[in-house]
């Protein structure tokens, strides 16, 4: 992605979570560039000092990316029910660190550990379960594949921890190419 390009979003998203934790209308964005018109799926992540404050994303899009991004800046600032109890301070809006990870389409794994630590994020659903990591957080826990898959079965998905192992379980991966801008 070209260097405008994560201007552009970052100004975007800046704009989109100050706006959000100041409980004030999110701001109307425009942007013309055909990169940015792209229907992707993203995620937003924030964090404060190195600690994660809230990420929300989605797989798919109707709008184009800088719309995206925009709407789900905000709902990382206040909606990750993970922080419903200690969410985003104004105090904190300017050492607030944003990374915004565009993802490649949904991959189907037959194999469940048919995927790269590190390169590829994982997507597990059974039923009305479903959890997600990025590939960012193989690297920031040093997980294997089996710990990494297992994690993301009982702390996001809310299944058993050797869920993956069964037949019944759908299993996607994906890329991302992840900007961050740190404060």
């Amino acid at each position: 992605m070209e260097e405008q390009a994560k201007r552009i979003l970052f100004d975007i998203a800046r704009k989109s979570i100050r706006a959000a934790i100041k409980q004030e209308p999110n701001p109307p964005v425009s942007c013309s560039r055909p990169d940015l018109q792209e229907k992707l799926g993203v995620f937003v992540t924030l964090r404060t000092r190195g600690q994660l404050r809230g990420c929300i994303g989605r797989f798919q899009s109707d709008m184009p990316l800088y719309q995206s991004v925009s709407e789900l800046s905000a709902a990382s600032a206040t909606d990750d029910p993970r922080f419903e109890f200690h969410r985003i301070t104004p105090s904190e809006l300017d050492q607030l660190d944003i990374e915004i990870s565009v993802l490649s389409p949904l991959k189907q794994m037959d194999n469940p550990l048919d995927f790269e630590l590190g390169k590829h994020g994982i997507y597990i659903k059974k039923g009305f379960s479903a959890g997600c990591f990025l590939p960012q957080v193989a690297t920031e826990t040093g997980w294997s594949k089996e710990e990494f898959l297992s994690a993301c079965c009982s702390h996001k998905a809310g299944l058993s921890a050797d869920a993956w192992k069964h037949k019944d379980i759908e299993m996607y991966s994906f890329t991302t190419e992840a900007i961050e801008e740190k404060k």
